[in-house]
Protein backbone atom coordinates (compact mmCIF):
# COMPACT_ATOMS: atom_id res chain seq x y z
CA UNK A 1 0.00 0.00 0.00
CA UNK A 2 0.85 3.56 -0.59
CA UNK A 3 1.22 5.58 2.67
CA UNK A 4 4.49 7.40 2.18
CA UNK A 5 5.98 10.25 -0.54
CA UNK A 6 8.72 8.40 -0.63
CA UNK A 7 7.01 5.64 -2.55
CA UNK A 8 5.94 8.39 -5.16
CA UNK A 9 8.31 8.96 -8.45
CA UNK A 10 8.10 12.80 -10.30
CA UNK A 11 9.06 14.58 -12.64
CA UNK A 12 8.29 17.96 -12.68
CA UNK A 13 8.65 20.24 -15.82
CA UNK A 14 9.15 24.28 -15.22
CA UNK A 15 9.48 27.12 -17.65
CA UNK A 16 11.47 30.22 -17.00
CA UNK A 17 12.99 33.07 -18.77
CA UNK A 18 16.51 34.44 -18.28
CA UNK A 19 15.84 38.01 -18.66
CA UNK A 20 18.12 38.42 -22.32
CA UNK A 21 18.71 36.86 -25.82
CA UNK A 22 21.43 34.16 -25.51
CA UNK A 23 23.69 33.00 -28.46
CA UNK A 24 23.06 29.72 -28.63
CA UNK A 25 25.98 28.66 -30.65
CA UNK A 26 28.30 30.52 -28.31
CA UNK A 27 26.97 28.55 -25.38
CA UNK A 28 26.84 25.15 -27.12
CA UNK A 29 31.16 25.77 -27.66
CA UNK A 30 31.86 27.20 -24.38
CA UNK A 31 29.82 25.49 -22.15
CA UNK A 32 30.18 22.01 -20.70
CA UNK A 33 27.30 19.25 -21.17
CA UNK A 34 25.46 21.67 -23.80
CA UNK A 35 24.85 20.43 -27.38
CA UNK A 36 22.86 22.26 -29.86
CA UNK A 37 21.88 21.42 -33.39
CA UNK A 38 20.14 23.88 -34.95
CA UNK A 39 18.73 21.82 -38.22
CA UNK A 40 17.39 19.63 -35.56
CA UNK A 41 15.70 21.47 -32.49
CA UNK A 42 15.82 25.38 -31.96
CA UNK A 43 17.35 25.19 -28.25
CA UNK A 44 20.64 24.32 -26.30
CA UNK A 45 20.43 20.63 -24.38
CA UNK A 46 22.34 21.50 -21.38
CA UNK A 47 22.54 19.25 -18.39
CA UNK A 48 23.33 19.13 -14.81
CA UNK A 49 23.88 16.50 -12.11
CA UNK A 50 22.40 18.58 -9.04
CA UNK A 51 19.64 18.30 -8.75
CA UNK A 52 19.50 15.92 -12.16
CA UNK A 53 18.24 18.07 -14.49
CA UNK A 54 17.89 18.70 -18.00
CA UNK A 55 17.01 22.76 -19.68
CA UNK A 56 16.08 23.42 -23.17
CA UNK A 57 17.33 26.48 -23.60
CA UNK A 58 16.55 29.26 -26.12
CA UNK A 59 17.55 32.20 -27.77
CA UNK A 60 14.97 34.62 -26.91
CA UNK A 61 15.77 33.60 -23.03
CA UNK A 62 13.19 30.96 -22.14
CA UNK A 63 14.01 27.95 -20.75
CA UNK A 64 12.17 24.90 -20.05
CA UNK A 65 13.39 22.41 -16.95
CA UNK A 66 12.81 18.98 -16.52
CA UNK A 67 13.74 16.26 -14.53
CA UNK A 68 13.89 17.47 -11.08
CA UNK A 69 11.89 15.44 -8.26
CA UNK A 70 10.29 18.62 -6.67
CA UNK A 71 9.45 22.04 -7.02
CA UNK A 72 12.17 23.55 -5.53
CA UNK A 73 14.72 21.34 -6.85
CA UNK A 74 13.51 22.31 -10.21
CA UNK A 75 14.25 26.33 -9.26
CA UNK A 76 17.52 25.48 -7.62
CA UNK A 77 18.26 23.83 -11.33
CA UNK A 78 16.87 27.00 -13.16
CA UNK A 79 19.42 28.92 -10.90
CA UNK A 80 22.22 26.99 -11.44
CA UNK A 81 21.37 27.48 -15.50
CA UNK A 82 21.67 31.07 -15.16
CA UNK A 83 24.91 30.55 -13.31
CA UNK A 84 26.63 29.17 -15.98
CA UNK A 85 25.06 31.23 -18.73
CA UNK A 86 26.13 34.68 -16.30
CA UNK A 87 29.67 32.75 -16.64
CA UNK A 88 29.25 33.60 -20.05
CA UNK A 89 29.11 36.92 -20.18
CA UNK A 90 25.32 37.20 -20.26
CA UNK A 91 23.04 39.03 -18.15
CA UNK A 92 20.59 36.51 -16.72
CA UNK A 93 18.10 36.84 -14.13
CA UNK A 94 15.39 34.20 -13.77
CA UNK A 95 12.00 35.65 -13.91
CA UNK A 96 8.54 33.76 -14.79
CA UNK A 97 9.18 30.55 -13.11
CA UNK A 98 6.41 28.33 -13.79
CA UNK A 99 5.69 24.46 -12.64
CA UNK A 100 4.03 23.32 -15.88
CA UNK A 101 3.54 20.02 -15.61
CA UNK A 102 4.22 17.78 -12.60
CA UNK A 103 4.12 13.65 -13.45
CA UNK A 104 4.20 11.35 -10.59
CA UNK A 105 4.05 7.17 -10.54
CA UNK A 106 3.34 4.73 -7.98
CA UNK A 107 3.04 0.90 -7.54
CA UNK A 108 0.17 -0.04 -5.44
CA UNK A 109 2.02 -3.16 -4.89
CA UNK A 110 -1.41 -4.88 -6.28
CA UNK A 111 -3.14 -5.81 -9.72
CA UNK A 112 -5.56 -3.68 -10.31
CA UNK A 113 -9.18 -5.10 -12.40
CA UNK A 114 -9.37 -2.03 -14.93
CA UNK A 115 -12.08 -3.86 -16.26
CA UNK A 116 -14.35 -3.70 -13.85
CA UNK A 117 -13.37 -0.14 -13.29
CA UNK A 118 -14.55 1.01 -17.03
CA UNK A 119 -17.37 -1.19 -16.46
CA UNK A 120 -18.62 1.00 -13.51
CA UNK A 121 -18.39 4.40 -15.06
CA UNK A 122 -16.48 6.52 -12.99
CA UNK A 123 -17.06 9.78 -14.55
CA UNK A 124 -14.54 10.08 -17.65
CA UNK A 125 -12.77 6.84 -18.14
CA UNK A 126 -11.45 5.16 -21.22
CA UNK A 127 -10.16 1.92 -21.23
CA UNK A 128 -9.61 0.15 -24.74
CA UNK A 129 -6.74 -2.29 -24.07
CA UNK A 130 -6.56 -3.06 -28.10
CA UNK A 131 -4.78 0.64 -28.06
CA UNK A 132 -3.46 0.99 -24.87
CA UNK A 133 -2.83 -1.10 -21.88
CA UNK A 134 -3.77 1.47 -19.67
CA UNK A 135 -6.87 2.75 -18.27
CA UNK A 136 -7.26 6.60 -18.75
CA UNK A 137 -9.02 8.45 -16.27
CA UNK A 138 -9.43 12.15 -16.23
CA UNK A 139 -10.08 14.08 -12.44
CA UNK A 140 -11.60 17.32 -13.38
CA UNK A 141 -11.17 18.98 -9.88
CA UNK A 142 -7.55 19.26 -9.90
CA UNK A 143 -7.31 18.69 -13.64
CA UNK A 144 -4.78 15.50 -13.93
CA UNK A 145 -4.62 12.67 -16.19
CA UNK A 146 -4.55 9.38 -14.45
CA UNK A 147 -3.45 6.02 -16.64
CA UNK A 148 -4.28 2.77 -14.31
CA UNK A 149 -2.39 -0.50 -15.63
CA UNK A 150 -3.21 -3.81 -14.64
CA UNK A 151 0.09 -4.54 -12.78
CA UNK A 152 -0.86 -2.04 -10.23
CA UNK A 153 1.09 0.76 -11.60
CA UNK A 154 -0.65 4.14 -11.95
CA UNK A 155 0.99 7.65 -13.32
CA UNK A 156 -0.67 10.69 -12.92
CA UNK A 157 -0.04 13.65 -15.08
CA UNK A 158 -0.87 17.21 -15.70
CA UNK A 159 -0.50 18.71 -12.39
CA UNK A 160 0.54 22.02 -11.34
CA UNK A 161 1.20 21.39 -7.60
CA UNK A 162 2.81 18.48 -5.12
CA UNK A 163 -1.58 19.05 -3.76
CA UNK A 164 -3.10 18.34 -6.92
CA UNK A 165 -1.26 15.10 -6.81
CA UNK A 166 -2.54 14.36 -3.26
CA UNK A 167 -5.79 15.35 -4.35
CA UNK A 168 -6.12 13.25 -7.20
CA UNK A 169 -4.54 10.25 -5.66
CA UNK A 170 -7.30 10.56 -2.83
CA UNK A 171 -10.09 10.46 -5.34
CA UNK A 172 -8.39 7.40 -7.04
CA UNK A 173 -7.20 5.84 -4.08
CA UNK A 174 -10.69 3.66 -2.68
CA UNK A 175 -11.20 2.83 -6.37
CA UNK A 176 -8.06 1.18 -6.48
CA UNK A 177 -8.44 -0.91 -3.64
CA UNK A 178 -12.31 -1.51 -4.47
CA UNK A 179 -10.71 -3.36 -7.74
CA UNK A 180 -7.58 -4.65 -6.42
CA UNK A 181 -7.44 -8.78 -7.82
CA UNK A 182 -7.30 -10.96 -5.07
CA UNK A 183 -5.52 -14.13 -5.46
CA UNK A 184 -7.48 -17.23 -4.05
CA UNK A 185 -4.72 -19.81 -3.30
CA UNK A 186 -7.60 -22.19 -2.77
CA UNK A 187 -9.26 -21.76 -5.97
CA UNK A 188 -5.68 -22.29 -8.06
CA UNK A 189 -4.61 -25.46 -6.09
CA UNK A 190 -8.31 -27.36 -6.71
CA UNK A 191 -7.68 -26.68 -10.72
CA UNK A 192 -4.32 -27.88 -10.18
CA UNK A 193 -2.37 -24.94 -10.82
Amino acid sequence: MVTTITEWYRNVVVTATTGCRLDLQLISTHARNAEYNPKRFAAVIMRIREPKTTALIFASGKMVVTGAKAQRDAWTACRKFSRILQKLGFSTEIADFKVQNIVSSFDCKFPIRLEGIALAKFGSVSYEPELFPGLVYRVQIPKVVVLMFASGKVVLTGAKSKDDIYRAFSAIWPWLQGFRVIHDKSISQTNGH
